[in-house]
């Protein structure tokens, strides 16, 4: 069985979906690993460092040719642009990584031509024993951690409480909406930097997990069990609830110095959740890390991948931010594709057990055919 490592081609993707410590241990279990070269140079892990622990270096067109596996940090609709470039190389392939799988639809009748198999690491179930299969969660504790190097470096404030002889310098106040992994990483960052934290969450069991982390949590009253779906996954709620919680919020937001947002929901616009008469209440120099950029912003004032000021308030549209820590992010998101692998390699062969639920749920597409229940669900197929 041969498994294929391709160099990624989205734009500044920094990432490698393969990293020579599991490149050892997928050997080990008797699949041959094929890496195209430079893979995971702009990861961190050179040519060499492959080649050391069993892999064969290949250019691309051999990784295509000769494997049944494809792993990719971003593929399928995730590299749209790319993807269909390539597309007929992927023919009869089965396909690992993040795959944009809620916008599978846009292109359903070209990868049932191919009969391409793929499976979508955002569908990785909430369940314990899939924790270390969660890539989203990996992303998102990278993402939490890197928002918040961001903020301190913009901020022109230091963020802890010093005691000087020349006085007192005040901590920086950080607000944090939002308390799902990145969040919570976020939080703790932010609290080892020395700022004073609140955060918010509209899940109840947020709290305490705010807490544990030494922050305060801000109550506004509009806390649902509903937010959350029975998967784990946000759920979205309608517009009178947000346009009570951006009210409720309003005060907090000004105080802060720094806001970072985190809310989104799988498939869905991100809700948002500050307004522009919200930016205009803040302090001149503040900043704002947007981390659902991509899904539109929690921000109104949010331009994806770019930093604007308005209001004398930076707005920061971050994007992609584990790709600016490709080694650690390089590392965990392997992990995760190895143990999901376990799940599909037995004897050196790959199967495909539908009676597992890990890999039920997180099977997108078989032979070209959209099989994900959750997906169809969505897309009313």
């Amino acid at each position: 069985m041969f498994i294929g490592v391709l160099k990624e081609t989205y734009p500044n993707e920094k990432r490698v979906s393969l990293v020579p410590a599991e490149v050892q241990k997928l050997t080990e279990k008797g699949v041959e690993i094929l890496v195209e070269r430079g893979a995971g140079e702009r990861a961190g892990f050179s040519d060499e460092d492959y080649a050391q622990a069993g892999a064969k270096i290949v250019e691309r067109d051999e990784v295509f040719e000769k494997s049944e596996v494809i792993l990719k940090v971003r593929g399928l609709l995730a590299d749209r642009e790319n993807f269909l470039e390539e597309a007929d190389k992927y023919a009869g392939k089965v396909l690992i990584g993040f795959l944009e799988p809620f916008s599978v639809e846009e292109i359903i009748d070209r990868v049932r031509e191919l009969k391409l198999t793929a499976f979508a690491m955002e569908l990785i179930p909430r369940i314990t024993r899939a924790q270390s299969m969660d890539a989203l969660s990996s992303m998102a504790t990278v993402a939490g951690y890197k928002a918040v190097l961001i903020a301190s470096n913009m901020l022109p404030k230091m963020f802890p409480m010093l005691m000087t002889a020349a006085g007192t310098v005040l901590p920086a106040k950080v607000f944090v909406v939002g308390a799902g992994v990145a969040g919570l990483q976020a939080i703790a960052t932010a609290k080892r930097l020395g700022a004073v934290v609140q955060a918010y969450d509209i899940r109840p069991a947020a709290k305490e997990q705010v807490l544990s982390l030494g922050a305060k949590f801000v109550e506004l009253g509009l806390e649902s069990e509903q937010a959350e779906d029975r998967g784990g996954y946000a759920r979205a709620m309608d517009e009178e609830f947000y346009r009570r919680q951006r009210e409720m919020m309003k005060e907090v937001v000004a105080e802060s110095d720094v806001v970072i947002t985190t809310a989104m929901v799988p498939g869905k616009r991100a809700p948002v959740l500050i307004t522009e008469e919200m930016v205009k209440g803040m302090r001149p120099g503040s900043v704002i890390v947007d981390l659902a950029a991509e899904r539109g912003g929690n921000c109104e004032l949010t331009s994806p991948g770019e930093v604007v000021e308005r209001y004398g308030v930076k707005i920061v549209g971050a994007v992609n931010l584990p790709s600016e820590v490709p080694y650690d992010a390089s590392q965990m998101y392997s992990r995760n594709i190895f143990n999901f692998l376990n799940l599909l390699i037995r004897d050196g062969e790959l199967h495909i057990d539908l009676e597992d639920e890990i890999v039920r749920e997180t099977l997108l597409l078989r032979e070209g055919e959209l099989v994900s229940e959750r997906i169809k669900q969505l897309v009313g197929g």
